[in-house]
């Protein structure tokens, strides 16, 4: 039986390669090849400056942002663990100003026996680039002379060579997908080739800065969405470190349901004719790459047609597109015979819709998460005779785990995650001759609401995902630091959390390797408000992993999330829901249920009607919604003279930036209480002391295009 499996989180070329950062130096073109061995490698030193200062920040990838410094004298070092024996090509030094004018490079295999490998007398400072030759599993720079009265200091102290069990460089060779039903095996240049690989997110310009780390975990291949001009360099420095790459071509509605556009296959030739053109020029252009693995086209649109037609009508467009991607494969292999073409979807369902209609695609691809094993059932079931690729796997996505108490998405911890890659791996490796690998989801540096549920790498933070791939790929992790261990992250209250105020967050947190542990805490309003960043919360620690946190001021389930970073490169990250609600206040609701009438109320608009009655029943699920206009007002009569002291205000996110609270004896003359120019539209709780029978909004300025709404007027005595 069929499956559905759609991924929630699919990100176009255009958004993966949103942000920029700082490129490392890139070696010269007869070096390019040899990968960064160090960064983000155990780093010790003789002393440091300060905690500011640590051997850590020598290694971390940022170029000119944090450096290593030692005490005033000499000698002074700073030495590296690779985490294994490799050969060495070369190092590259570069200093702050204060720098050495003397020096050695030495190399040892116990971090013990130390051997010089290069002597330098007459630095300059600036970025010392030397050859090296020789093995060695510890790197020491051992300085000799400062250049001045200050210490040595260095941004970054960089160690290039390949470890013995390093795949080689990508070269030439026809890539082929070889063998008979069920006994397929993709090669290239006649060589069997398992595809290990990882989708790109960073950057084209930092490819040199992230993926001698790629590779260093094992990875062969990278996975791109979109495939144009800017393609070549990515191509390019995959090359250098002996990747290849699935090139995607984008075709609408990529991305799953809800995104990318609704194209007419049956219709469109002018669509359909363009995009032809475009891939077929790209082909063209980079067939002949080292790094070219094959060519994809399409990313779940077969699934992503039900967001645009339904019925007979969706039948005919999935016959379409999938007709269409078949002209692409066939114009591919005309220009292109040596690569193969494959097309994505995140549904078996689309599998028969490609045996009937592309039976030029080499083979078949998928995205799929959770239920990653179920496709190898669905793959014997549908009776298909081509093999296929994962394009995309990983942990279950936010669409396939239950809803906590808060009713979001109970996210998945740490260990959960990286058993997560562990299985999907072993579900791939399990169906040997029909799968011919992966590329897991996702090396990206996004540090948000999806980037912590699936970025190996979060703000170049390593998770223990990255080391599940690592040890799937490369077969161990022995001698890498690895990050803290999260567990049992408790909330409280939960479901209560008033706005403004704290509550309590609480975590075990323990670091395999001893380090020094350091927590930052975070909020997502992705479920509130829509907003997907993480901002770091206003918190304090109360001792023995518990935490009292700020809580924001609008309504609403927010995520919260606690970081524990070791110093090296590495972070745990675990998150819970709180629900957000309105503060109590102390006293009686003399407004609850009394008469209320509004200038105008919204009769017919998403949730509505949102007659004025909805902002005094108490409930904050219901609102009162006006006209989109200004002015507006909206009264409560409290029914006779009533001593009160204070107001609550529950805004919906239509909130007033001006208005005037006003109170009556008779309902017609009224005198002011309390005015604002400065409302934000979360929760308003006003100090205003007054006996009256009649209470009203006078609503002067919106704080957005559309009316005012309320979902609560509260007066207390």
């Amino acid at each position: 039986m069929l499956s559905l499996r759609r991924p929630a989180l699919t990100l176009t070329l255009a958004a993966l390669l949103a942000t920029s950062l700082t490129v490392v130096a890139q070696p010269s073109t007869a070096q390019a090849a040899d990968p960064l061995l160090s960064q983000g490698k155990p780093a010790t030193a003789s002393s440091s400056e300060g905690e500011g200062y640590s051997a850590a920040l020598a290694v971390d990838g940022n170029l000119t942002g944090t450096r290593w410094a030692s005490q005033w004298s000499d000698p002074q070092w700073i030495q590296i663990d690779l985490g294994k024996k490799a050969d060495l090509s070369r190092v590259v030094l570069t200093w702050e100003g204060a720098y050495a004018k003397a020096y050695e490079i030495q190399v040892s295999d116990n971090g013990t026996t130390w051997t010089t490998a290069k002597k330098v007398t007459d630095s300059d400072g600036a970025t010392d680039d030397l050859a090296l030759t020789g093995s060695g599993r510890y790197v020491r720079m051992l300085g000799t002379t400062r250049s001045g009265g200050y210490g040595y200091s260095l941004w970054e102290f960089q160690v290039y060579g390949a470890y013995g069990d390093t795949p080689p460089p990508a070269s030439g060779g026809a890539v082929k997908v070889t063998g008979t039903q069920g006994a397929w095996q993709l090669t290239v240049g006649g060589q069997p080739y398992t595809v290990k690989g990882l989708t790109w997110g960073p950057a084209i310009a930092d490819a040199p800065r992230y993926l001698p780390d790629v590779r260093s975990m094992g990875v062969n291949t990278i996975r791109t969405w979109g495939t144009d001009a800017g393609t070549k360099p990515l191509l390019d420095s995959a090359a250098a470190n002996g990747l290849r790459v699935v090139n995607g071509f984008w075709l609408q509605p990529g991305g799953g349901p809800g995104s990318g556009g609704c194209a007419n296959y049956v219709t469109d030739t002018a669509y359909k004719a363009t995009m032809l053109d475009e891939f077929a020029k790209w082909v063209d252009a980079y067939k002949s790459h080292p790094a070219t693995l094959m060519w994809n086209v399409g990313n779940e649109s077969v699934l992503g047609l039900q967001n645009c037609y339904s019925g007979t009508e969706l039948e005919a467009q999935r016959n379409a597109y999938t007709s269409f991607v078949n002209d692409v494969a066939k114009k591919i292999h005309t220009i292109d015979p040596d690569h193969p073409v494959t097309s994505t979807d995140a549904w078996t369902g689309a599998w028969p819709y490609y045996k009937r209609n592309a039976p030029d695609l080499d083979l078949y691809s998928m995205n799929s998460y959770g239920d990653i094993c179920g496709v190898r059932q669905d793959w014997i079931d549908g009776g298909y005779t081509k093999p296929y690729l994962i394009t995309e796997a990983g942990p279950a996505g936010e669409w396939e785990v239950p809803d906590d108490a808060n009713g979001v998405p109970d996210e998945q911890t740490d260990v959960q995650k990286a058993a997560g890659y562990t299985q999907a791996w072993n579900c791939v490796t399990g169906h040997q001759g029909v799968a011919l690998g992966a590329t897991l989801f996702h090396y990206g540096t996004e540090h948000d609401f999806g980037g912590v549920w699936f970025n190996l790498v979060p703000d170049g933070l390593k998770r223990l995902s990255y080391y599940a791939v690592k040890k799937a790929y490369a077969g161990s992790t022995a001698g890498d630091n690895t990050p803290p261990v999260i567990s049992g992250m408790t909330v409280s209250p939960a479901s209560s959390a008033p706005a403004g105020g704290e509550f309590t967050v609480r975590a075990d947190t323990r670091d395999p390797d001893g380090d020094q542990i350091t927590y930052k805490i975070f909020l997502s309003g992705n479920y509130a408000s829509g907003d997907k960043r993480l901002v770091e919360a206003q918190w304090r620690s109360t001792g023995n992993g518990t935490f009292a946190v700020t809580a924001p001021e609008k309504l609403g389930v927010w995520k919260v999330y606690i970081q524990a970073e070791d110093g090296r490169g590495n972070a745990g990250i675990e998150t819970k829901s709180v629900k957000v609600v309105a503060p109590p206040v102390t006293g009686t609701n003399v407004a609850l249920n009394k008469p209320t009438t509004a200038s105008s109320f919204q009769a017919e608009y998403g949730d509505c009607p949102c007659p004025a009655a909805r902002a005094t029943d108490g409930n904050t699920d219901t609102r009162w919604a006006s006209d989109w206009s200004d002015p507006q007002w909206i009264q409560v009569d409290l029914g006779a003279r009533t001593a009160f002291r204070k107001l609550q205000l529950v805004w919906d996110p239509a909130y007033a930036k001006s208005y005037e609270v006003q109170v009556s004896d008779d309902g017609t003359t009224w005198r002011s209480l309390h005015t604002t120019t400065t409302g934000n539209g979360d929760v308003d709780t006003l100090d205003v002391s007054a006996t009256a029978r009649h209470v009203r909004l006078q609503l002067t300025a919106r704080g957005t295009g559309w009316g005012y709404s309320l979902h609560e007027f509260g007066v207390y005595s």
